[in-house]
């Protein structure tokens, strides 16, 4: 079973023009920025431009409705789920100067970083209603990036360490700073009465319905950095000071979700990105200029769903997209139904379409229904597109409203079995095998395998320089089935993973660098070796946390000598929660 924990960033909060950051002002927004749900749906009236007075008052009276009917509670944690706990903002960077080990000469200056869930108000809330409760899932907290900054003294040799952390602040962030209490109504996970209701309570009090996150990762483009959660915009990031710096929105050219995984195309240098929304258009691709400055092109692929595609993947020449039955849809919370749904019996097709094609263009493969979540790497082989990526039957989204159950079920093995067998080993339906699908563009068909049996594997990486391209090397962080288990499906992941990819073998050959006991990561990302000359010329880091002794650091692994002891371990000033994805950013990069 895997544990891929719920990093994944599911909300399907629907794009909304910026809001205001005082409450003021946010009340004299919500006619012009209130929209239903799904206009097939639900209807609400036009709101013509009231006299202020008015408005205010609105505001006030739907606030005192929302504060009479729900009741805000905490989550409380496990004692197994202590470092999911939010940490506070520790102001400016602190030098750090315990080093267990030596930085290698060759590892470049630059800045380490790595984003993740820290609500706000001490933790996650659920809200109870006589419509039922609904609840903040971990995936929901505001991002806080942590950053480790690597500088070299050119003289003496010797390295200054520094680490800070701050939060993302987006635009709802700052309003619920002002407002000093949480404001937006759950609306991912609980009962359906209670989800719908707060779908409409946050449209109408605040013109959308769901914060945003801006948790999940960080990017380069042009040498411009962003924080990212695939249910609103991006946000320039100052990478020195972690200062946000606004959203990004293509100079007005994207005005919708975004993915959590750009791609650069290689040769070009083009972004890629997609945008999935819960009502149609379901999911539009962009690609922006290499400077950063434009949408050279924009187009509907034509979902009749809305597919809950967190990843896409590039090559020389295409762009790669998932469609696979996790979905979200409206419909079904007024059937009583969860809002986000695996379908196990629905179809899943993977796409193969030209960078600058359309709807049309696309070359669809049919393959066994599955899920996943992230993307390795995609690469042309002559008439074939090669896809890897990490893939389990089942999703472990939505929570289950008996996690205990699903959890432990999985551990205690499946009964089912997949059509996808290595060595007559059974598939366990939640177990995040490494897949390679070879998708022929003559022929139209399909072979798909697993190629990892031991672990469960999940959050890979590779060396950047090979994205699109075929590589030799993938990195992996490793799921601790027990210790998530006990977590009640928080993922915990014991260590770390080297796959080396050949042709025409069934079973790729990977070597594990294991953390010690109660030690876990979040994060890892590749970092390349000054004039490298392989592609695994290189380091592995990431952030660890020893539950053991509560003290959080980082991992520098030498990926040559991956099953070896760490080449540094860099002992952190204060705790650094679990987070999801990390990535290096060279100084060469910046300004």
């Amino acid at each position: 079973m895997a544990f891929c924990s719920y990093t994944f960033k599911v909300n399907c909060s629907f794009q909304r023009p910026s809001i205001p950051t005082n409450v003021k002002d946010l009340k004299g927004s919500i006619s012009s920025v209130l929209k239903p749900p799904s206009r097939d749906l639900v209807h609400f009236p036009i709101v013509v431009d009231f006299p202020k007075a008015v408005k205010e008052t609105s505001f006030k009276l739907l606030d005192a409705f929302v504060a009479f009917l729900f009741e805000f509670v905490d989550q409380p944690l496990l004692p197994s789920q202590s470092n999911f706990a939010p940490v506070e903002e520790i102001g400016e960077a602190v030098q750090v100067s315990t080093v267990q080990g030596k930085i290698p000469d060759d590892f470049p200056e630059g800045v380490y970083i790595r984003n993740g869930s820290n609500p706000l108000f001490g933790g996650l809330k659920s809200t109870k209603s006589i419509f039922g409760k609904s609840s903040h899932v971990w995936i929901e907290g505001e991002g806080m990036l942590h950053a480790i900054y690597f500088t070299r003294e050119k003289r003496r040799g010797t390295w200054n360490i520094f680490y800070n952390n701050k939060h993302v602040q987006t635009d709802t962030f700052k309003m619920e700073i002002h407002r000093k209490r949480p404001g937006f109504l759950p609306a991912i996970e609980g009962d359906s009465p209670a989800i719908l209701l707060a779908y409409i309570l946050n449209g109408l009090r605040f013109g959308m319905t769901n914060k945003y996150l801006s948790n999940t990762n960080i990017f380069e483009h042009s040498k411009k950095y962003y924080s990212i959660a695939e249910n609103h915009l991006p946000q320039e990031i100052d990478i020195h000071s972690l200062e946000t710096l606004g959203n990004w929105n293509v100079s007005g050219a994207w005005n919708r979700p975004f993915t959590s995984h750009p791609k650069k195309a290689p040769g070009t240098g083009v972004l890629v990105i997609m945008g999935i929304y819960p009502r149609k258009p379901y999911f539009e691709l962009g690609v922006i200029s290499a400077d950063g400055k434009k949408m050279v092109h924009k187009v509907d692929l034509k979902f009749n769903r809305c597919s809950l595609s967190h990843d896409i993947g590039v090559t020389e020449r295409y762009n790669v997209i998932m469609d696979f039955p996790l979905t979200i849809d409206m419909i079904r919370l007024f059937r009583g139904e969860s809002l986000i749904k695996y379908d196990k019996d629905g179809y899943a097709r993977i796409g193969v379409m030209p960078r600058y094609g359309d709807a049309n263009s696309i070359k669809w493969f049919d393959v066994q229904p599955c899920c996943v979540f992230h993307l390795i790497n995609c690469f042309e082989d002559n008439d074939e597109v090669v896809v890897r990526g990490c893939r389990a039957l089942e999703s472990v989204l939505p929570r289950p409203s008996s996690k205990v159950n699903k959890f432990e079920r999985s551990f205690e093995g499946s009964k089912a079995t997949s059509s996808i067998e290595n060595n007559n080993a059974k598939e366990e339906p939640f177990f995040h095998h490494v897949c390679e699908w070879t998708l022929n563009m003559r022929t139209g068909e399909v072979k798909e395998k697993n190629v990892t049996t031991k672990f469960s594997l999940e959050f890979p990486m590779i060396n950047e320089k090979f994205i699109g391209l075929r590589n030799k090397f993938g990195y992996l962080q490793v799921v601790d089935l027990e210790a998530s288990s006990i977590s009640e499906g928080l993922a915990k992941y014991g260590g770390l993973a080297k796959l080396h990819f050949k042709e025409d073998e069934e079973l790729i050959k990977a070597e594990y660098h294991m953390f010690p006991e109660g030690t876990f990561c979040s994060g890892a990302t590749f970092v390349q070796k000054i004039q490298s000359a392989d592609e695994d010329d290189g380091w592995v880091v990431t952030f660890t946390h020893n539950e053991n002794t509560n003290v959080s650091q980082v991992y520098v692994v030498d990926a040559k000598s991956f099953a070896k002891q760490p080449v540094a371990t860099i002992t952190l000033p204060s705790r650094v929660p679990y987070g999801f994805h990390g990535a290096f950013m060279p100084s060469d990069q910046g300004h």
